[in-house]
């Protein structure tokens, strides 16, 4: 399925101006989602990540996603609401798959905690539509996160809004604005895991 041709047949057919609850995992992967859809939904910005293992590091983007939103002035305010920070859920899910290659069976996992947490307090808390900003990544698995919001779709009343915002160079976007608005931009997911894979990619490189 095209998710992105899906996401914009489903804004045209819109009424009104519906809320949007958008689970982001970081500044930037919201930055160019942001710019494409601040004009058609009301935004809340949902910051759950139980993934970032570094208390350090999830506050940094946490604090750089208030910044960069604090100097958006579109159509709409739109707002940062932050999750429940426990690191346990992640490691909970993940057990026993540790050494599973990146986009594999932990990620998966990864992307259905995080998104099931934002459908459900989008139902709790009457949003229209929720949705995530993981599909903008060229490093996350479309297909995975469509799936599993689809799935979500039939389990509460907020409706998932399909995406793949790395469509129409959202992610080359997401990069220019980065700069832009002089973003902190990590190199890696947030989970130890993936931490320590990209080191070990560095000092592959570093020793070709």
């Amino acid at each position: 399925m095209n998710y992105n041709l899906k996401m914009e047949e489903m804004i045209k057919n819109l009424e009104g101006t519906p809320s949007l609850l958008l689970h982001v995992c970081c500044a930037p992967c919201s930055s160019a989602v942001l710019e494409r859809l601040a004009e058609t939904f009301k935004i809340t910005c949902f910051f759950y990540n139980p993934n970032i293992t570094e208390e350090k590091e999830y506050q940094k983007r946490l604090e750089e996603l208030q910044r960069f939103v604090s100097r958006l002035h579109g159509k709409y305010e739109i707002k940062v609401l932050e999750g429940r920070y426990l690191k346990e859920e992640f490691f909970k899910i993940s057990k026993g798959l540790e050494c599973e290659p990146e986009r594999g069976k932990r990620c998966y996992l990864c992307y259905e905690i995080r998104l099931r947490e934002t459908a459900k307090v989008a139902s709790e808390k009457k949003f229209d539509f929720f949705a995530t900003t993981l599909t903008l990544s060229p490093y996350k698995n479309s297909e995975f996160i469509n799936e599993i919001g689809k799935r979500l779709d039939g389990e509460y009343q907020s409706v998932y809004l399909y995406s793949d915002f790395k469509k129409k160079n959202g992610y080359k976007r997401s990069i220019e604005l980065s700069k832009e608005y002089e973003l902190y931009r990590q190199d890696y997911c947030g989970c130890i895991y993936s931490k320590i894979n990209r080191s070990t990619q560095k000092q592959e490189f570093s020793i070709k």
